[in-house]
């Protein structure tokens, strides 16, 4: 169980929030007086809210997820009422007290409970005869009958290459840049290549997107075409490399597999939660995890997606440690993972330590030699402190000593992060967790002491 004491702050309550408004409206509900008939088990929280009916929100929270139950109608993950109850327990301890679950919530936390016990047995190989196919040898036809579909998407698409090259760039902006390259990702989408239609729709953003566009459409032309050839000679490429390529293009690893098939390996680790990011493109949700092992010092990205209105199969806001297996999907440089076994529930953690900016280039440095796809790394930077760039363009993260610094990636601009990391700092050094790329750093996280989503 969770730790007597160990409650989590609000800021990390915050991060579980699915947007913007669940935020302001959980916030509302953070104090004693919607609620009765709160306690926790140290494990749980729950609680009664009073809404516009004549029954109150029958509201429950498995700390060791987290979970969250709801009698509301809402369709997201957590509700406000959720947000609200976990609000209250982190700032009032006096207003959630300890006690035993009501039936009501103690039904649906057994079941919750006997369900993850369930599954943490079949990772540890009870579940894998389960999973395996009916048919093996239609599973091998299928997936041959898949790479040559990508073998003639890719070949299809170094032909395009070459067209481009050979006519010039400029016939790129003549064009527009837009429909041809449209309907070749189209055709990729065909070829079941899902990443080379992602690669081949940033060219087209490339056309004419600014004074130096021809050099950065050259540069995803030869990335892609390098993608391309990797693909199509990946039977002389390392094992490593050759499965860089393959997830590159859109080949993945069932989960299941990297979990209880025949070659799984697992590291366990108590494992700092870095960062919780959530994008949505209007039809799809992704949740981005980064974790860091506190004995390996490994960094970790956990992926999860959910269509809309659906809950997103975890949550860790930025702060908590948690004991667990993870399995790394295969790579040259290996990042994402599946999360395996939970040994103990999520706790909160310490801050995290960092390295400093020369450190930070030569990480992002090494994993591009593996995986010249990267667009970035995480890494932590410590005794940063943020600061206008010296060409007044931007803002910068410069060293303690002054002697190095490393510019924000333009996309935090604009961002209300970015003044939340100024005012965080106040022109002290902080340590910040983030993406350092091509495009400068993409601060995540600060720490303050508590960590801040930023």
């Amino acid at each position: 169980m969770n730790p007597q004491g160990e409650r989590w702050t609000t800021d990390q309550v915050l991060a579980l929030a699915p947007d913007d408004a669940s935020r302001k409206a959980g916030g509302k509900l953070a104090s004693p007086g919607p609620w009765s008939e709160t306690g926790t088990d140290r494990g749980a929280v729950w609680g009664l809210c009073k809404g516009s009916g004549k029954k109150p929100y029958q509201a429950v929270i498995d700390i060791e997820g987290p979970a969250f139950k709801c009698s509301c109608p809402s369709r997201k993950f957590p509700c406000k009422h959720a947000l609200g109850l976990l609000l209250l327990w982190a700032g009032e301890a006096a207003a959630v007290p300890d006690g035993e679950p009501p039936q009501w919530a103690g039904e649906w936390l057994t079941g919750r409970r006997a369900k993850a016990e369930r599954a943490a047995g079949a990772a540890d190989g009870g579940g894998a005869a389960a999973r395996a196919p009916a048919d093996p040898e239609a599973a091998k036809r299928r997936a041959d009958r898949r790479l040559q579909r990508i073998g003639a998407g890719a070949t299809e698409l170094e032909q395009r290459l070459e067209d481009l090259l050979r006519t010039g760039l400029a016939a790129a902006e003549g064009a527009g840049g837009g429909g041809s390259w449209d309907e070749t990702a189209a055709r990729m989408v065909d070829a079941q290549a899902p990443g080379l239609a992602s690669r081949v729709r940033e060219l087209a953003s490339a056309v004419a997107s600014g004074a130096d566009w021809p050099a950065r459409l050259l540069e995803e032309c030869a990335l892609l075409h390098l993608l391309d050839q990797g693909f199509l000679g990946r039977e002389r490429l390392p094992a490593p490399l050759a499965a860089t390529v393959r997830s590159r293009v859109g080949l993945t690893t069932d989960a299941a597999d990297l979990l209880t098939g025949p070659d799984a390996t697992t590291v366990r680790d108590r494992w700092l939660v870095l960062a919780q990011q959530d994008s949505d493109d209007g039809k799809l949700t992704t949740r981005r995890i980064f974790l860091r092992g506190e004995r390996t010092g490994r960094m970790a990205l956990h992926l999860s997606f959910g269509g809309q209105g659906r809950p997103l199969d975890l949550a860790l806001p930025p702060g908590l440690i948690l004991d667990a297996d993870l399995a790394y999907y295969p790579g040259a440089r290996p990042l994402r993972v599946a999360l395996g076994r939970r040994h103990t529930p999520a706790a909160p953690g310490p801050v995290p330590p960092g390295c400093g900016i020369d450190a930070a280039l030569a990480a992002y440095g090494d994993a591009l030699r593996d995986d010249p796809w990267l667009d970035s790394w995480p890494v932590v930077l410590a005794d940063v402190t943020p600061v206008p760039a010296r060409d007044g363009v931007g803002w910068q993260l410069a060293d303690a000593d002054g002697e190095s610094a490393l510019p924000l990636d333009p996309r935090c601009l604009g961002r209300t992060g970015l003044w939340q990391l100024a005012a965080i700092s106040g022109g002290a050094p902080i340590t910040v967790f983030g993406e350092c790329g091509h495009r400068g750093f993409l601060p995540l996280t600060a720490w303050d002491p508590a960590p801040v989503s930023l």
